[in-house]
């Protein structure tokens, strides 16, 4: 993904460090996935101590969905991270709104950051 597309959802992260822009979501049978980038690219993990991410979700019919993995890593140029995660189960046909949580771990520290997204953005 690249960086500069118009985002569906932004948030700063990792206390105000970084910024975090959801460029995608993609509907399967099992699951959903985010797609997103950071600026700054996230430390390389040979570099320093890595971040990891955990997702969470709530859908406003009471629907909830758990992390199911994902991968990130720096784009070619190195100005930013690429990645994606993705959550189980598939999100319900009734939703209109998800109300995603994404926690980075990073030294022993959980930075939460909190998205609305409508359903409308997730392609089938």
């Amino acid at each position: 993904m690249k960086p500069h597309r118009t985002p569906l959802a932004s948030a700063r992260i990792l206390d105000g460090a970084h910024e975090l822009s959801v460029h995608g979501l993609k509907r399967r049978d099992d699951s959903f996935t985010l797609h997103y980038t950071i600026v700054p690219p996230l430390p390389d993990a040979a570099d320093r101590t890595p971040v990891l991410l955990a997702l969470e979700a709530t859908d406003d019919v009471g629907n909830e969905y758990f992390d199911w993995g994902g991968a990130y890593g720096a784009a070619d140029d190195g100005t930013h991270t690429d990645g994606s995660i993705s959550a189980q189960p598939a999100l319900a046909a009734k939703a209109c709104e998800i109300r995603i949580r994404i926690t980075f771990l990073r030294n022993g520290e959980e930075h939460p950051c909190h998205l609305m997204l409508r359903t409308s953005a997730i392609k089938p």
